[in-house]
Order: C-alpha cells, then sequence, then structure tokens
C-alpha cells in the first residue's frame, strides 16, 4: 500500500478541459494539483510524460457471476474486476437480480455475499424489479435508505422470468420517484419477442440468426419510446441500458429534444462490433455475438451510435458484460433461445470507444472522459468522488498513452471467457498504468491487485437526474388545468335496465 504517489508530467483531462500538471496523492485521495508541488520524500513518482492523465473509467452495467438461463457467467467478481482495472477502469456497477417472487433485500445480500471477497476495485450495485407488491415497493425504501442503492432497474424483456407489464412498470416508476432512484430500463416488446422466437422455431431457423430475427430492431425501438412515455407520465428520470439500435437511439434523440429526462447507455459491443456474425456459418463464432437486445447486423449502426454518444444524444458507455464459455453457449445449440446471452466488454470498452471516437476525430479527449467516466458518475452521484481528477476526489487514475498500439484477443485478454467478440480489432490508444485507490494496479501488462481491496460506494438518491424534477411537477400540475364551473343541473339520460 503505497502512502503517497505524484503523477508527474501529463496532461491532465476532465470531461470540461484538460492542462498540463502533476497529481499529488495521499491516502487514496488527490490531494494537491499543479506544477512544481512541494512532496514528501518519501513520495512514489509516476512519470506520465507525454501521456493523457484521465480520472479512472467507470462501467455502470456489468453482470459478474450472473446465475442466467441455466448457467452462470464465467467472469466472476474476480476475473472481471481485474480485466476491467488492465483496460482502465477502476469502478463498476454490477447488477443484483433477484428471482421472480424473492426478496429484494436478500438478492442483495447475495450479490455482496458473491462480490466482497473478490474484487479488486470499488463497485457500486443496482437492483432489478422483476415482480411488483407492497413488500417490493417497501424494500426499495429500505435499499435506498440502508444500503445505498439508487438506481432500480426493469425488464420489458424475457417473458416470464424478469419482465414486467406496464401497468407493473407505472408503479415501479412512481415508488423511484418517491425515493429518489433512477429507473433503468431494458427495452424490447418482451411479447412480440416471445411471439417472433416461436414463429422462428416453427420456421426451422434454430440457430443464433434467430436471435436476432426474433427481436428485430423495430421491438427494441417500440419499448424503448413506451419506457420514455412512462417516466414522463411519472415525470421522473429514466435510463435507457444497451442502446443497440438506430431505431433506439432516434427514440432516445427526438424525446431529448423534447426536453424528456432521458438518458441513453450504448455499449462497447455496439460501439465496436456488429450483428452480421450471427450469420457466421461456424455456430460457435456465430453463438459467441448472442446477447438481448441484439447486435443490429447493419454495419453502419456503430458509427450512428458514435455519432449520437458525441452530439450528447447517448450518455455514456456501459458494456453489459456477462460472459459464457463454448459449452454453455452450446446449451443452445438446437434452440437459439437457449443460448445464454451475453458478450465480453469490461476491458476493452476504453480502448474501442478511443479508437472509434477520438481516432476517428469524433470525440475530443475531453468528451472521452465525459462519455466513459463523468458522466457515468453525475448519473448514478458518485461524482465528484469519482469520474474527476480534482483536490478531494479517489485516487482513481489512468495514465493514457494515445500512441500504445495493441490487437485484442482472446489469447492475451484478463477474461475467463474463451472468446473475445473484438478479436483481431487494432485498436490504437490504450490504459498504460491504472491508479486504483491511490495504488499502481496495473502497469507494463501485469496487474499488481489485491484481491478483496475493493470498497462497496454507497450512492445517495436525487442525484443530478432529479434536478429539476420537483419545478417540472409544479409547472404540469393538472389542478392548474381545471375547470371550476357551476355544476350542471339539465336532464339526465338514465339508460333502461
Amino acid at each position: 500500500m503505497v502512502k503517497r504517489l505524484l503523477v508527474q508530467g501529463g496532461i491532465v483531462v476532465n470531461d470540461d478541459r484538460e492542462w498540463q500538471a502533476d497529481v499529488f496523492v495521499e491516502d487514496g485521495i488527490i490531494r494537491n494539483i499543479g506544477s512544481n508541488l512541494a512532496i514528501p520524500e518519501d513520495t512514489k513518482v509516476v512519470d506520465a510524460s507525454g501521456k493523457y492523465v484521465i480520472p479512472g473509467g467507470i462501467d455502470p452495467h456489468t453482470h459478474f457471476q450472473l446465475p442466467f438461463m441455466g448457467t452462470v457467467a464465467v467472469d466472476d467478481f474476480d476475473i472481471g474486476s481485474k480485466a476491467a482495472i488492465a483496460g482502465g477502469t477502476t469502478f463498476f456497477i454490477d447488477f443484483v437480480i433477484p428471482a421472480k417472487g424473492q426478496s429484494l433485500i436478500e438478492a442483495y445480500h447475495q450479490w455482496k455475499a458473491w462480490a466482497t471477497p473478490k474484487v479488486h476495485c470499488d463497485y457500486g450495485f443496482h437492483v432489478a424489479v422483476t415482480w411488483w407488491s407492497p413488500k417490493v415497493s417497501e424494500e426499495m425504501g429500505i435499499l435506498v435508505k440502508d444500503y445505498g442503492v439508487s438506481s432500480f432497474k426493469v425488464f420489458m424483456a424475457y417473458k416470464g422470468a424478469f419482465m414486467l407489464g406496464d401497468e407493473d412498470m407505472y408503479h415501479v416508476f412512481q415508488r423511484c420517484k418517491e425515493i429518489g432512484a433512477l429507473v433503468q430500463v431494458h427495452a424490447e416488446n418482451g411479447d412480440l419477442v416471445a411471439e417472433g422466437q416461436k414463429k422462428m422455431l416453427a420456421m426451422g431457423i434454430t440457430g443464433p440468426e434467430g436471435h436476432e430475427l426474433s427481436r428485430p430492431e423495430e421491438l427494441e425501438a417500440e419499448a424503448t419510446n413506451r419506457a420514455i412515455t412512462i417516466a414522463n407520465r411519472v415525470n421522473t428520470p429514466v435510463y435507457i441500458v444497451h442502446v443497440m439500435s438506430k431505431g433506439a437511439a432516434n427514440v432516445i434523440s427526438h424525446h431529448r429534444k423534447e426536453g424528456k429526462r432521458v438518458f441513453g447507455e450504448p455499449i462497447a459491443a455496439g460501439l465496436g462490433c456488429d450483428g452480421t456474425h450471427m450469420w457466421h456459418k461456424d455456430w460457435r463464432h456465430a453463438a459467441a455475438y448472442v446477447m438481448g437486445p441484439p447486435l443490429r447486423p447493419d454495419p453502419t449502426t456503430k458509427f450512428f451510435l458514435m455519432d449520437l454518444l458525441a452530439n450528447g444524444d447517448l450518455s455514456c458507455v456501459g458494456t453489459d458484460n456477462c460472459t459464457f464459455c463454448a459449452d454453455q453457449k452450446a446449451m443452445g445449440k438446437d434452440d437459439f433461445t437457449k443460448i445464454p446471452n451475453g458478450v465480453n466488454g469490461v476491458e476493452d470498452r476504453m480502448a474501442v470507444v478511443w479508437d472509434m471516437g477520438v481516432n476517428s476525430g469524433k470525440l475530443t479527449p475531453s468528451d472521452f472522459v465525459r462519455v466513459t467516466s463523468s458522466n457515468a458518475a453525475r448519473i448514478f452521484n458518485v461524482y465528484p468522488r469519482k469520474g474527476r481528477i480534482d483536490v478531494g476526489s479517489d485516487a482513481d487514475i489512468v495514465i493514457w498513452d494515445k500512441n500504445c498500439e495493441k490487437t485484442i484477443s482472446a489469447k492475451t485478454h484478463h477474461h475467463a471467457v474463451d472468446f473475445n467478440i473484438f478479436e483481431g480489432m487494432k485498436v490504437k490508444g490504450a490504459a498504460v498504468i491504472t491508479i486504483v485507490n491511490g495504488n499502481v494496479v496495473w502497469e507494463k501488462e501485469q496487474l499488481f491487485t489485491t484481491k478483496g481491496s475493493g470498497r462497496y460506494v454507497n450512492r445517495p438518491p436525487f442525484g443530478f437526474t432529479f434536478l429539476g424534477i420537483e419545478t417540472r411537477d409544479k409547472v404540469r400540475d393538472e389542478l392548474l388545468r381545471k375547470v371550476e364551473r357551476e355544476p350542471y343541473t339539465g336532464p339526465v339520460f338514465i339508460p333502461q335496465k
């Protein structure tokens, strides 16, 4: 454990500016930023000359060791958090997903027990609401008040497992507004997905391509529109997870232009890959790309999503990292509906966004920080503790070399999974040093992490996303439009029994 650290000679980049400065760290906190800093003699010096010094990446969407579709994701909290660090991500928010009928608090404690002894960096939890009752409502309040959870996810897909109908969603959204928690939505029309799956199987389409054919882009766009509409009726902010299509992205863009409080999350897979792989002749290769919502076969989708990330219509980049090996995917060798949904991304997210965004001229280095760290920190209420290089912020810091070139491969990645969806992708720009809580934990392509050293971060309610909601309530109060009139005293038709 290093007590003092000086990151020297680099270009500090936040989401609002970049400048030449040194960064002094003590006891895991940034204590000073500037030039010619007076530092104690026992300070460890990290040379960042010619490189960017950026806030550690934040992945707001992971599923480490998730029990799902009859198996468990192979990247657990140990392997997953190490892979994150190797790619420059220093904080992640995973999802607690209770079974239908299970106590949300019980599920939270189960996930916490899995994570606490294993994590190598700080983390938080979202909690999914997979069923609705007065007990669920009560437990949501307890999770916010006592356990630092300030975001809840609903599924509009996975019928019979996680899916909620519109009425239950409305009640969940209302409860989230009451307790100051952000609503997150997996947006696909679950009823039509189920019918599409039956149709494909009846037609004899059993391979991975049936996954995309059964849940086309319009089902994602329709559900996205419906989720935003429900949120707007409640007047509560909403966050659409894993935006995978032009259609869904356009819906979000449209509603943001109308002033709706909606945030969209593209993921690394959707920015670096496309769904044509599901038509690959090799079944294993095709199945590796199965996730929900699907990667779209339109190869221009990734460029379109990057454009909307650059202009601010989409907010921050997650990964939905949920990995399954070949033998697990093969559970669906004769029926695509049984292929466990999920891909990798937590290690390669930062490099993919830099290469596809900054190297293409669509993002500046400050934009890169905004979409990979700062926006997520604001939206999920850990800013400026996370997501910023500033005095008082946690010393989660990445030294980023814009000239570092590498080829992504399963042979060299730090995941447990035996396949990488970015296999063979050449990227320029990478994390060469990762600092977590003031300790250098990734340097010279080696990890120096400590298992179980990561801290659970409580996230308070009523954060950035709720700004202005109270004023909107007052302005939109239906009582302001109520008409005061004299009682009706005329004749009334009485229908015959």
